[in-house]
């Protein structure tokens, strides 16, 4: 495991582990010292996955989703605003998410089952199924079958996008059946983060990831609206967010994007992130206080923000726009109540007749207004009737969606970047329309201003690592960033 999650380890008091020692890749043997406990296992899991979608993943997904943009003055970040990324780009995300996250939730799994502790298996199982889905949803085909496997198998086969979600799934369920049958407590306590190793969170928790995932088919023709029709009639979500939200102020104990990109002496750090209009605007113009909870003001108390990747027409700096409101101890979110509500939405929308869609589509505004610890009073007033985010019944499948994706989008900033780069590929909402059509106010994205794409392109994947294209003779390094995910196959 890599710098940023051993540390947060220590200082939560969790011990550092053996499977810390060295960077490692997908090809490493699971943990196996003596001294490790699936406890001890499950915490490094959790800061393994939480520094990936909290850092590097909450950066390109930022920009991706038209959160941020690259700042004048500034170069850092510009190969993402340009959508040029290199191919190393995700060696490290890669390399922690096996080699520490997944390697240390199969150790998780394995002893538990052997002690026959049905609650710390299902944690892991929904952990792991979590950290394959990312995986999956950003690099395409990957590892999954012949993944793990050490020294067994230095060559792991990729294993198409579409099967893995498949057996994910089972494999939930089949945690979920054994834990009903046999419910043994976790007892993981504060070593799980996330739920405190609360089983009844847990199970909500799988419920929601299973949802998402189905949400994930909609386009595809393994879509199963039995399925996720009788998910909603268990009507049993997640009704505390999943996130990691013991941060500390000190260095090394941050949230891992203020860490890396907010946190370091005047004149090196908060230097590359400013508001993209994209987002800003929509705010703004809907008179949205989300929009102070999202980024801080300038200098000077102003709201301002660029086009996206226009950048190079400015010779002021960053501290004269908008930037991201994320602090020392804003926490990481892997599920929170309010996309909960959004998934539940868009769900009633497409299997059962839009029936109670309105509900869950204000119930999901009124969740994010109370994640950026915002008074609900201000949703509701928002989401009335004739206001600017009124829910409208009765309109065709995809419009009746793209108002449920468009409030979504708004209300994971800074919540779980990643993840709205993620939906926004799979719906196309806000749409990406051509620079100068744009109606920022109704949620419209454009293609950067210095994208090296064509026309309205936008990227739709990450390149495989090259280190493991490198060390891998199985893999190949796709030839585009513009290729698709399994799941993504609306025109």
């Amino acid at each position: 495991m890599k710098n940023i999650s051993k540390i947060l380890l220590i200082i939560f008091s969790f011990g550092a582990l053996t499977s810390c020692e060295q960077d490692l890749d997908v090809n490493t043997n699971p943990n196996t010292p003596d001294t490790i406990t699936p406890d001890l296992a499950l915490a490094s899991a959790e800061a393994s996955l939480i520094a990936m979608t909290g850092g590097e993943l909450a950066n390109v997904g930022g920009f991706y989703a038209q959160y941020y943009t690259q700042a004048p003055s500034a170069g850092q970040y510009d190969a993402i605003d340009e959508y040029n990324l290199p191919t190393n780009f995700g060696n490290r995300v890669w390399d922690e998410l096996y080699s520490g996250c997944l390697n240390d939730l199969q150790y998780v799994i394995t002893e538990s089952e052997l002690q026959g502790n049905t609650g710390k298996v299902l944690i892991g199982r929904l952990l792991q199924a979590y950290t394959y889905q990312v995986l999956v949803d950003v690099f395409g085909d990957v590892p999954y079958t012949e993944a793990l496997a050490g020294v067994a198998n230095i060559n792991p086969k990729v294993t198409p996008g579409n099967e893995i979600y498949t057996d994910l799934i089972n494999q939930i369920n089949t945690a979920v059946a054994n834990y009903n049958a046999n419910p043994v407590p976790s007892a993981f306590g504060a070593q799980d983060v996330i739920y405190q190793g609360d089983m009844t969170n847990w199970l909500k928790f799988a419920n929601t990831l299973k949802l998402k995932m189905y949400m994930r088919m909609s386009y595809t023709s393994q879509a199963d609206p039995a399925a996720v029709t009788a998910l909603l009639a268990q009507n049993n979500f997640i009704t505390a967010n999943a996130g990691f939200a013991i941060f500390g102020t000190q260095t090394s104990q941050r949230n891992p994007f203020f860490e890396t990109n907010l946190s370091a002496s005047p004149g090196l750090g908060d230097i590359n992130h400013v508001a993209s209009n994209t987002l800003m605007l929509f705010y703004t113009q809907n008179n949205d206080p989300r929009r102070n909870a999202v980024y801080r003001a300038s200098t000077t108390g102003a709201y301002a923000s660029i086009d996206q990747g226009n950048g190079a027409a400015f010779n002021n700096t960053a501290i004269a726009y908008s930037r991201p409101n994320i602090t020392a101890q804003t926490p990481v979110y892997l599920i929170t109540v309010a996309e909960s509500n959004f998934l539940q939405a868009e769900a009633l929308i497409r299997y059962s007749t839009q029936a109670g869609a309105k509900a869950k589509y204000d119930l999901g505004v009124a969740s994010s207004f109370s994640t950026y610890g915002l008074p609900t009073a201000s949703a509701t007033a928002l989401t009335a009737t004739g206001a600017a985010y009124e829910f409208i019944t009765g309109l065709a499948t995809e419009q009746a969606v793209r108002q449920v994706m468009v409030q979504k989008w708004a209300a994971l900033a800074n919540v779980n970047n990643i993840e709205a780069y993620i939906e926004t590929t799979r719906t196309k909402f806000p749409e990406v329309v051509p620079f100068g059509t744009q109606e920022y106010s109704k949620g419209n994205r454009v293609t950067s201003l210095t994208s090296i794409l064509s026309a309205t392109s936008l990227p739709s994947i990450l390149f495989y690592p090259q280190n493991e294209v490198d060390r891998n003779k199985n893999i190949t390094q796709r030839t585009s960033i513009t290729q698709k995910v399994w799941w993504d196959q609306k025109n």
